[in-house]
């Protein structure tokens, strides 16, 4: 395959969107949010929609590393977190044009009205009462089964007006999927978990799905302890989509909680106008969980623990695992509570990664001179927004840039390298990011450089293998929303293999 350099890599990214400089996605990032799982900004995704190509998909991934059979209270949603998307349309780096709020509410629903239960999923077809012999619907009959159940709502705001989506619907979040006697159609029970509002064209889903991010996370981070040598990858092994030549995908088998919500792109562009003829295509996004600040515990069982007070940002999440990577451990929940816009405070690491430095002595493999203006050019600015000398200048904001004007490519013909693969795919990262790029052979190359482009260097792990369910490509993408495959189950989980799986 020919070689291809990195400065006519980098002068893509410049016209097309931009590069994110980690390894992946964002699990347990820093030392507080390490804490709260729930609250967890795991991974995030922006996308042109290959389903409806007039639409655009953000996705928010939380609670990291789910084991499937953890039961019986399995993985819910946080009922005192505001989950949020965060839109940029005007290129002016504060991403509050609009923004999507997400509040749950979680309710105990005794199983026929009074039957309460040690278990909050009820389902076997063994028990003489046919509406507990498998949870078949999310509301109403075939949901009695249900008895722990989490509602919640969308809010649309724009400036200072807010729109509450959905109205006269009630949503629903997909409970985990805890096996075929409880669940025994799981598939089609998440189906019923995707809403529509007729006034707006927004779908939403909520709930859990298969871990799409893939990695060999034990050696990545036993300090780039990779499989093999340099050079990692064979030029077949590279271009093949559908084989891990010698990684180990530490996500294997995990799940994760979703929301995903599709846009039409005319309600996201500045002007108002669809992808292919808006002036304003270029948009950034990030996502963030916010908690209240003051929480009162009561020792009265008829009151409940209440949280008080505005809310309080405690993780945000744009490009893959900068925070993990990027930001240098004291100053990593200093960085999460801080608003993207705010990013000049953090612009001496952009300029000298400690990752390049730590790639080079472990390689040996020359890297790029700092100070790095190019990556923060392409990192913290939109197009045609100038540094100013070795600085940022204004604006300078981390944020997820995604060019909607770009069409997307069927799940089928997706290459894993994006724009790095030969020929590019315009379409993937860093051109937003769908859930089964590479980000991890991505960052190390760009972050490393022309040697470790020229090299081939990654984890060995190229594609999703083994994604349950079925609307799967052969190399795991899913084809339809919510985008992320249909999760593990827990009773069937898979321990024969000697790798990374849920069994290990």
């Amino acid at each position: 395959m020919k070689s291809i350099k990195l400065k006519s890599f980098l002068a893509f990214i410049l016209t097309q969107c931009f590069i994110a400089l980690a390894f992946g996605a964002s699990h347990r990032e820093a030392p507080l949010i390490a804490f709260d799982p729930a609250a967890d900004n795991t991974d995030v995704y922006a996308f042109r929609s290959w389903e409806n190509p007039d639409k655009v998909v953000f996705i928010l991934n939380t609670i990291p590393g789910q084991q499937p059979a953890d039961g019986p209270n399995y993985f819910a949603f946080d009922d005192r977190i505001l989950y949020e998307i965060h839109i940029d349309n005007n290129q002016d780096g504060k991403a509050e044009d609009i923004v999507y709020q997400i509040r749950f509410k979680t309710e105990t629903r005794p199983a026929l009205g009074s039957l309460n239960f040690p278990l909050p999923f009820v389902g076997n077809p063994n028990i003489p009462i046919p509406e507990l012999q498998g949870i078949t619907a999310l509301d109403g009959p075939g949901s009695e089964g249900l008895t722990r159940r989490q509602t919640y709502t969308v809010t649309e705001v724009r400036g200072n007006k807010s729109q509450q989506l959905f109205e006269g619907q009630t949503l629903v979040a997909v409970p985990s999927n805890v096996g075929p006697n409880t669940m025994p159609n799981y598939e089609t029970l998440a189906a019923q978990g995707i809403y529509n509002d007729s006034e707006t064209g927004v779908r939403v889903f909520a709930g859990q799905r298969y871990e799409t991010f893939y990695i060999d996370l034990g050696a990545v981070f036993d300090t780039v302890n990779l499989r093999r040598p340099v050079p990692a990858l064979t030029p077949e092994e590279d271009t093949n989509d559908h084989i891990n030549p010698f990684g180990i995908n530490r996500f294997k088998g995990f799940n994760i909680n979703s929301i995903a919500i599709e846009v039409p792109i005319n309600r996201i562009t500045h002007d108002y106008l669809p992808a292919d003829t808006s002036t304003t295509p270029i948009i950034g996004m990030y996502a963030s969980t916010s908690r209240q600040k003051t929480r009162i515990l009561s020792n009265n069982d008829n009151e409940q623990t209440k949280s008080v007070r505005k809310f309080v940002q405690v993780s945000r999440m744009a490009n893959p695992l900068i925070n993990e990577l990027i930001i240098d451990t004291p100053t990593k929940d200093l960085w999460n509570t801080s608003e993207p816009e705010e990013e000049s405070q953090f612009q001496e690491f952009y300029k000298a990664p400690s990752l390049a430095t730590a790639l080079n002595l472990i390689f040996g493999l020359p890297v790029p001179t700092t100070p790095r203006t190019d990556l923060m050019q392409v990192f913290l600015k939109y197009p045609g927004q100038p540094l100013q000398e070795s600085h940022c200048g204004s604006p300078c904001a981390e944020l997820l840039r995604l060019n909607l004007s770009i069409p997307p490519t069927p799940p089928e013909n997706q290459k894993r390298l994006g724009g790095l693969a030969s020929p590019p795919d315009p379409a993937g990262f860093p051109n937003g990011r769908r859930p089964n790029d590479d980000v991890t052979d991505i960052a190390i190359r760009v972050v490393g450089g022309q040697a470790f482009l020229d090299a081939r260097v990654g984890d060995g792990v190229n594609f999703l293998e083994n994604a349950p369910g079925s609307n799967l490509t052969s190399n795991g993408i899913y084809k339809i929303f919510p985008f992320l495959p249909t999760p593990t189950p827990g009773r069937d989980i898979d321990c024969n293999g000697t790798e990374a799986s849920p069994c290990n």
